[in-house]
């Protein structure tokens, strides 16, 4: 009997919102019947620096989070280093599912992918609906707001 496809994800999931459960939803359907969903939660040093500044809450809250949502077999962290070959080699996976807008980290897996001759397909996950909260920083602005911005 054929095991199903192993897809990996990631992200800093800060805040979840419907955006993230859309996305790890449709990541691992992406993988087809049995598939199972590894998740590589971004550290904070990482986040800090693709995103200009920390998250909410910290890399193990957010691994643990995500870790227990439904689609998710497996959230592990991230590495202080950005290095996407580490996670493909450890884990092999069949698919990389990636983010609407998560270009650099889809170039680079692209990059590793052709140079080292895997057999690894890239998907891009659409955006999650037009409005609403799909987005962190969406909530963090309104959190901001309705507390009259005091930290």
């Amino acid at each position: 009997m054929k095991k199903g496809k192993t897809v990996l994800a990631s992200g800093v999931f800060d805040l979840i919102h419907p955006g993230h459960i859309a996305f790890l939803r449709r990541a691992k359907e992406v993988g087809g019947p049995d598939a199972k969903l590894i998740v590589i939660v971004a550290r904070d040093s990482t986040a800090e620096k693709f995103k200009g500044k920390r998250p909410v809450l910290p890399e193990e809250q957010r691994r643990y989070l995500v870790e227990n949502l439904k689609p998710v077999d497996l959230a592990v962290l991230g590495n202080e280093a950005f290095d996407p070959e580490a996670f493909l080699e450890k884990f092999k996976p069949d698919i990389v599912a990636v983010g609407y807008d998560q270009q650099q980290v889809e170039a680079e897996v692209r990059r590793i992918i052709e140079e080292k001759g895997l057999p690894v397909q890239v998907v891009r996950i659409e955006k999650f609906g037009p409005e609403g909260f799909n987005s962190s920083s969406k909530i963090k602005k309104l959190i901001a707001k309705i507390d009259g911005g005091q930290p």
